[in-house]
């Protein structure tokens, strides 16, 4: 993944967008990462993983809690 400063991002910023097009750039400010700039392409099929998953897990816990496969709150807590 390329890695730009933030003012070379801002001094270049079509640049950017074209090249965010094609892969993901991660911007750093001050030497620390910061944020990354991706196509609306990439990041839609970023969240629907994320939905997906998250669909997963809650059929996943429902089918946990129909086959009794529950824990209770306050042992689960004690237990920490």
């Amino acid at each position: 993944m390329q890695t730009l400063t933030a003012n070379d991002a801002k001094r270049n910023f079509g640049e950017l967008l074209l090249n965010a097009q094609r892969e993901p750039i991660k911007i750093s400010k001050n030497s620390k990462d910061a944020v990354v700039v991706m196509s609306i392409h990439d990041f839609e099929a970023l969240e629907a993983m994320k939905a997906e998953y998250l669909k997963q897990c809650f059929d996943a816990a429902k089918k946990d809690l129909a086959n009794g496969k529950v824990v209770d709150g306050e042992s689960f807590l004690n237990t920490l």
